[in-house]
């Protein structure tokens, strides 16, 4: 495939992005065997195609993530519109044992993350998860300290609460939220979604391709993959998912699109304030992704992919995304 060498581009609340970007988690943990000589070259080429926004976290591999991408950063720094996220604590085996946003772990989380990239500046730096037991004013506060002082250029939110992201904004300007969102992922557009419109924030979805359920053409799952352990990819969950997928499938072959394609081009659909983060550590994938930009769906095949509902949450324990409405105040 050959493309020119910028993608459009769309503003999230000031910073300006690819419309589409790239989630680097699978490159070092989740989804099976990582491979750091294939991932380098996926990082590239995103480069090379004009994928310029690159998501990692400080918890993907326990800082792994952020070290890989420090080897592309080194080179093409100028290029790359760089999101990373803290407050997840996780143990040597990777394992989720807390959250933590309070001021003084905010900064020494952030110092962390700039010495494993290699640079003196994050572009959009992301709370991971809000601490039910730290005020949100707290921990936007001391993330404000650090734009003051250069070391992030812009605040993010992930997986924050309608009330949340209001009581963040006004502490200080939010740049964006990220949150699992695509066809098979509707529950921020109850609240979240228009609290983020409210206040002009940008939409960054995350697993925009039903963590590969989308695709249509979903591999066995290995032992290791994190995906048994989510109630979609369960039992009968997961037979009427996969059959759900053959409405994606009618589209894409409408469109002589891919299923993942139209996935993609649903979201891009859903505002010029919404830049999705496809995952892969693979070229074939990455520019299968872009080719999404090119699909054009009509009102009749939005309205027929609105319809589509999962079977089955999201998480195990659903509390993970939702427990921040009660957050400590």
């Amino acid at each position: 495939m050959s493309r020119a060498v910028s993608l459009p581009t769309r503003t999230l609340g000031g910073l300006d992005v690819s419309a589409l970007g790239l989630g680097c988690m699978g490159m070092s943990v989740a989804y099976g065997p990582a491979d750091r000589t294939e991932s380098i070259t996926t990082l590239n080429r995103a480069l090379d195609i004009g994928v310029r926004f690159l998501d990692t976290a400080d918890m993907y591999g326990r800082g792994h993530n952020e070290e890989l991408l420090a080897e592309v950063l080194r080179t093409r720094r100028d290029e790359i519109v760089l999101a990373t996220k803290f407050g997840i604590l996780v143990e040597d085996d990777l394992r989720v044992v807390g959250v933590d946003g309070r001021p003084e772990y905010v900064r020494s989380a952030c110092e962390a993350s700039l010495r494993r990239l290699g640079v003196e500046h994050i572009d959009l730096y992301y709370n991971h998860r809000p601490d039910v037991n730290v005020p949100i004013e707290d921990t936007v506060g001391a993330m404000a300290e650090l734009v003051t002082e250069g070391k992030i250029g812009h605040i993010g939110l992930s997986e924050a609460s309608a009330e949340t992201i209001r009581r963040a904004a006004a502490v200080h300007p939010i740049t964006a939220v990220q949150s699992e969102w695509s066809v098979f992922s509707r529950d921020i557009e109850q609240e979240v979604l228009p609290a983020c419109r409210e206040l002009g924030i940008g939409v960054v979805p995350y697993s925009p391709l039903g963590r590969g359920l989308l695709t249509g053409a979903l591999a066995e799952i290995g032992d290791n993959d994190f995906r048994r352990t989510l109630p979609r990819f369960q039992g009968d969950n997961l037979d009427r998912n996969v059959a759900a997928v053959a409405t994606v499938k009618a589209v894409a072959d409408a469109h002589g699109a891919t299923p993942g394609q139209v996935a993609l081009a649903w979201l891009l659909a859903q505002g010029s304030d919404v830049a999705p983060i496809p995952g892969t550590k693979r070229v074939r994938y990455l520019e299968e992704n872009a080719g999404a930009l090119d699909v054009r769906l009509t009102a009749e095949d939005l309205a027929e992919l609105d319809g589509l509902r999962p079977a089955g949450d999201r998480y195990p324990d659903m509390t993970w995304v939702d427990r921040n409405t009660a957050q400590a105040g």
